[in-house]
């Protein structure tokens, strides 16, 4: 990809700075799993005041998702091998919840954030109640 090819993204106006700390906050490990790949941490972690961080390597797969899943969701849940994680997604649904679910051994979280309005309290509350155990 060309760096800055992204930069006419409307959602990038959307990107609290206040937000990368709040990330950091959450004391887990961040990792990019976004179809910017490596180029979220060209773009999105300066305007977030991240460091860089390690990227999800999506396949170039030509295999379709199961029917109402994210064509994210299968490969999230085998990148995470058994680890506990948390996929913040705006495309993430009820389907990619509950196959997390039945074929993942660890804990999950799959939540998702309105696109139009950006991470919330409400969203980091929900993520750091999970985090500490307590779930929804």
């Amino acid at each position: 990809m060309v760096a800055g090819a992204n930069l006419g993204n409307p959602l990038l106006d959307r990107l609290d700075p206040a937000d990368g700390r709040r990330l950091l906050e959450l004391g887990c490990r961040l990792v990019w799993a976004t179809t910017w790949m490596g180029e979220a941490n060209e773009v999105i972690s300066p305007r977030l005041g991240l460091p860089e961080l390690p990227v999800v390597d999506f396949p170039d797969a030509d295999d379709l998702p199961e029917r109402g899943l994210h064509w994210k969701t299968s490969f999230l849940t085998r990148w995470a091998a058994g680890r506990p994680f948390v996929w913040i997604d705006d495309e993430a649904t009820d389907a990619d919840r509950r196959w997390v679910t039945r074929n993942h051994p660890g804990r999950a979280l799959v939540h998702r954030v309105d696109p139009l309005v950006g991470l919330t309290d409400a969203d980091f509350s929900v993520i750091r109640r999970w985090l500490a155990g307590r779930h929804e």
